[in-house]
Parts: structure tokens; sequence; C-alpha cells
């Protein structure tokens, strides 16, 4: 019999409705202003600590809504932002400088949901407020760098292939390493062996055969690049994600450009110290045989540097470096078999041959270290960009107990658990592979952010105000049926976006939504109007519903195909709030097609399919 549908459909068509109702419930719980405090050395917040800042907020009248110890970090929650801020200055005065306090919006949704996975929307920083960062990725340091890794690694690669040579040297302005060999047959052996170390070298020789010359070809040059800037991404992303940022948003623009967008952020220079250390880490042995004193008074020996550790303590470091942070893989802190604090660091394979090799000789020796921070400087370049100026401190320094062989090794000497711990997780983290610098920043209010939700939510009201009533109206009851699939698809898109991990909403995304809601009913006006046709023609009831929808579908296809194409190419294609709305749209048109002609179909069927009707109310 026409318009007689099976039950599985009627199940599926229930289910999805009821999946995506239950994911979209969570956005009836708005996020709470919140502060995260975390101890600043990588230590935990105490009880203590949490009860005497309850204490003092009370005490000036500040009305807290929540707080609780989270992984070692306290979250409190108020009720208005006023009420964040002003608990903000009283935390900081009473804490003092050993703890970061962050501005945030933290998640309301009910524990049920969030056991489930069910999370609101993620709103991007124009509709939550927040603050935004556009950063430069320092490529000459990164080829610099390289050169010097590069520059190690021959030096180790001859000692081992018993090939003698009087130098070798680093020319960062010629981009070159430049070996001076002892024999002039000797060349030919060096350039076969650095070959296979690395195949992204070009050689070029002296007439005399005793120079040899290195240098990193262009292929290899943008494989630098391309690596030092994703690595960079995923750095900063994972240092954000440690402090407690909801949904922060860390991609690459351009050749050598990163975004940086922190909603629910609201201080500049909260934020800056949110991205934390953006520096890079080296491992250097400490020079104990040179006279100190001598040193601090200005008469440095030509093979070591004068470093200052954090508590304050100089020290005498050798200029050659045993290792960088970009050579380890993992960190984890424990304790040695005493019960004193250590970390185990994990390697990579030329990470451990560069290690190896430059403890050989150093066993009893303390290695340091350390941290390099660059930091925008007084002097601009040509493009009026600051240049950086490079800053250094030893951050740890510990005696090295044996040959540091294979893929791990242990640093210990650290004064506690918590410093411990620290120091793993910045390692985990990873250090820079290129410096960076802060050449954009804005800041977006949670007040602007309101009134554009505000003003999105009324536009998507008075749209779908608009539609639902011109649909009963003209399509009478039909139309009703097509309001109940519109607000159906509401449901279905909402649920959808806050199931989807990636999909942030933004203002274009709200627009999206107001789009969706117009085209959502057209594929009804188009089997609506096939349908007064199929009747006009003469056909039954029964055969107009039928061919109505059979015949629709077709054109209806055609037209969201389209669209759907031009969402993926802008989503391709596109940056940030483009992406928002390419990601609304495409989810839009995937939902209106699903709820106006497989549900309303359904609908239709329940209400007058298989039945003797002599008219519709159409």
């Amino acid at each position: 019999m026409l318009n007689q549908n099976s039950w599985w459909r009627y199940m599926l068509v229930v289910g999805m409705l009821l999946l995506t109702l239950v994911y979209a419930l969570p956005n009836l719980y708005p996020a709470d202003p919140a502060l995260n405090i975390s101890a600043s050395r990588g230590g935990s917040v105490a009880e203590e600590t949490h009860q005497q800042l309850v204490t003092a907020l009370a005490a000036d009248g500040i009305s807290l809504k929540t707080s609780a110890l989270v992984n070692g970090q306290l979250l409190l929650r108020f009720h208005d932002t006023e009420a964040q801020l002003q608990a903000r200055e009283r935390v900081a005065a009473t804490l003092g400088s050993n703890y970061v306090t962050a501005l945030n919006l933290a998640p309301a949704t009910p524990s049920w949901l969030a056991a489930i996975g069910a999370t609101p929307m993620k709103l991007g920083l124009d509709l939550r407020g927040g603050v935004h960062f556009l950063l430069a990725v320092d490529m000459q340091a990164a080829l610099e760098k390289n050169l010097n890794d590069l520059t190690a690694l021959v030096r180790m690669e001859l000692r081992q292939a018993d090939i003698r040579y009087r130098s070798v040297q680093t020319d960062l302005k010629q981009q070159q390493v430049t070996i001076m060999l002892r024999q002039a047959n000797d060349a030919a052996a060096a350039e076969a062996l650095l070959k296979k170390t690395d195949a992204g070298l070009e050689f070029s020789r002296s007439s005399d055969g005793l120079v040899l010359q290195l240098s990193l070809s262009e292929l290899r040059q943008k494989e630098i690049r391309e690596y030092a800037l994703a690595q960079n991404i995923t750095i900063l992303r994972n240092r954000i994600n440690g402090i407690g940022v909801a949904e922060p948003l860390v991609q690459r623009q351009g050749a050598d450009r990163i975004i940086v967008q922190l909603p629910g952020v609201q201080d500049t220079a909260q934020a800056k110290e949110i991205l934390g250390a953006t520096a890079s880490l080296e491992f250097r042995l400490v020079d104990t045989e040179s006279d100190l004193a001598a040193a601090l008074a200005g008469r440095l020996p030509a093979h070591a540097e004068l470093y200052q550790s954090r508590d304050g303590r100089p020290l005498l470091l050798e200029k050659r470096v045993m290792l960088t942070g970009d050579h380890i893989t993992g960190a984890s802190a424990g304790y040695d078999d005493s019960g004193r604090p250590q970390v185990t660091i994990m390697l990579d394979a030329p990470g451990s041959s560069l290690l190896s090799a430059g403890t050989k000789d150093a066993v009893g020796r303390r290695m340091a270290s350390v941290f390099i921070e660059y930091q925008a400087g007084s002097e601009r370049a040509a493009d009026g960009t600051p240049i950086l100026v490079k800053q250094q401190e030893v951050i740890n320094d510990a005696t090295i107990q044996s040959r540091l062989g294979g893929r791990s090794f242990q640093i210990t000497g650290l004064s506690s658990s918590a410093e411990a711990q620290n120091l793993a997780s910045l390692l985990r983290a990873g250090a820079l592979i290129a410096p960076i610098q802060i050449i954009e920043e804005r800041t977006v209010g949670p007040s602007l952010g309101q009134e554009n939700i505000n003003l999105g939510m009324q536009a998507i009201q008075w749209g779908m105000l608009a539609v639902l009533v011109f649909m009963a109206v003209y399509y009478k009851g039909f139309g009703l049926v097509a309001n109940v699939a519109l607000l159906a698809n509401v449901v279905l898109l909402i649920g959808l976006m806050s199931m989807l991990p990636g999909a942030t909403l933004t203002l274009p995304g709200m627009a999206g939504i107001v789009l969706t809601v117009g085209m959502a009913v057209d594929a009804n006006v188009l089997i609506f109007e096939r349908i007064r046709e199929e009747l006009a023609e003469g056909r039954s009831v029964q055969q107009a519903i039928h061919q109505g929808y059979d015949r629709a579908f077709a054109t209806i296809a055609d037209s969201n195909i389209t669209t759907l194409l031009v969402a993926l190419i802008l989503f391709g294609i596109g940056t940030g709030p483009i992406k928002g709305f390419a990601v609304t749209l495409a989810l839009g048109i995937l939902t209106s097609i699903f709820t106006a002609v497989i549900g309303t179909r359904l609908l239709v069927n329940v209400i007058w399919g298989g039945r003797r009707v002599q008219s519709l109310p159409i």
C-alpha cells in the first residue's frame, strides 16, 4: 500500500532526534565566569590555600558559586564577571607571585551529561570573548640551529670513522659548515660518509682537497621550515592545554605565522603568561676548572660563558652544546633508589648518539639545562617587527653519574618532587624549534561577545517565527508538519555541532544557522507544490503524496548538493570564521534534507497515508 513505512524507519528518525536532543541539552547551561589557579613552579594548590582564598573572598563580600580542587589546580566559579574580576584582584593580593591565576569560563554541564561526553557548542572568540595573538616564527633561527646541530654531528661522525680533521666550523652568514681536513684524500671519504648520514646536504671542495664545505639543499631548508612551524604549533597547543584554558585555537597562517586564540581569557598580559616559556632548551657541561671569581670580574675563558640559575647562583658553562631539546621525545618524574626526586628523559636516535659522545669523558661533572627565551627588544627590523633579544637562564644542573648511553637518562639534584614534575612537564611539552614573537594582539571583551550572541539569537528567533507563521498560513496542515520538521532540524543541527570535536560556532556560523532555517523549508515548498500539481492533474490523494515526494527529490538533491560543494570549498580554503560558517552551512544542508524529505514524509504518512482521504489541507 502506498505511503506506508516500516517500523525501523520510525525508530531511526526518533532515535536520531533523541540522541541529538540529549547532546544539545548542555547548551541550556551557560558557562560560569571562573578563576583557574595553579602553582607557578609545577606544584599543587594545597587545601589550606583553598580554604584561605574562600575565607578571604567571603570577607570581601565576593560571592562564590562553587570552588573545587581539580588535578592540583583550584577552580573558583562565580555568578557574574564583575565578581570574577574582583576575585582576581583579591587572589593576586593573597597569593602573590607564586601562583598563576587565569580568567576563564568553566562549563556548567550537569554531571550526568558530562559522563556521556555531552558538552556545549564551542564558541569562537567573537562570541565568547578572549584574546587573539598572531605569532611570527623566526625561520632563520631554525636554520641556524640546524646548522649548529649538523656541526656537532659532523665532528662525531668524523671521529668515529677515524677521519682526521683540523677544524669543523659553522658559517651562519653563508649558511654552511666548513671542514678543514689534514689530508686531501680524506675529502672523498668524508663526503661519502656524510652523504649516508644526511641525504639533504650539498658538498663542494677546494682545489687542494683540504677544505670540504657542506650546505643545506633548498628541499632540506623547506623541510626544516615546515617542521619548525608544525612542531611549534604542537608545543604551543600542549602548553596552553596544560594551563586549563578551555577550547583554545592554535593554527597555522601562511608560511611562518601562527594564530593563537584563547576564549574566555580577558587579560592580555595574563595570556602571554599562559603561552608560557616560548623558548628552547639546551644541555651544556658546567666548567668547574676555570676561576668563577675571575669570570664574574669580566675575565671569561674562551671556551666558556657565564650564566645565572633561577635561584640566583652564577654558573660557568662550556660553549659547546651537548644536546638540544628538539631531540627529547618524552619525560617523566619519579624518584631514584635513595628516594630523591629525578626526571627520566627519553631521546630519539640522533639525540642518544650526541649525548653518548658528549658524556663519554664527562662522568662526575655537572650538566646544566639551559632555558633560552627570546623577547622583543627596543630595536626594530626593516619591516617594523621588533628584533628578538636572547635571554638565558639555568633551570637545573646535576651530576653525571655514568656515561649516558641508550635512549634515556636521568636528571637528579632537584629540590623537590614538584620541581621534578615541573621540569618533566616542560620537557614533555617540548622546546620550541624556533623562537617566536607576538606581532599582533587583540582583546575581545565578554560583553561584546554576549551582545553578538544576543543579536544572533534574535535573528534566528525572528527568522524562525516568520517562517513558521508563513508555512502555517499558506500550507495549513502540511505547513504545521513542515514547522515540526524545522524545529527538529534546529535540534539536529545544534546536537551535531555539540558532538563534533572540531566544530566551533562563530558569528558567521550563526548567520549559517539563519540561512539554514530558510533553506530547511525550501525542500518542503518544492514537495508541497509538487503535491498540489499532482492533485490538480487528477491524481488520488495517496498517489499525489507518493509522486510529490518522489519527483521533487531530484530537484532537492541537485540544489542542495551544489550548495554543499560550495560549503566544502569554503571549509577547505577558508580560515577562522569562514570555516565556522562552512561547517554550519554543510551540517545545516544535511539536516535539512533529512528532516524535510525523510522526517516530513513519515509524519505525513502517519497522519494521511494509507487512508481514504478525499482532500488534503494543503
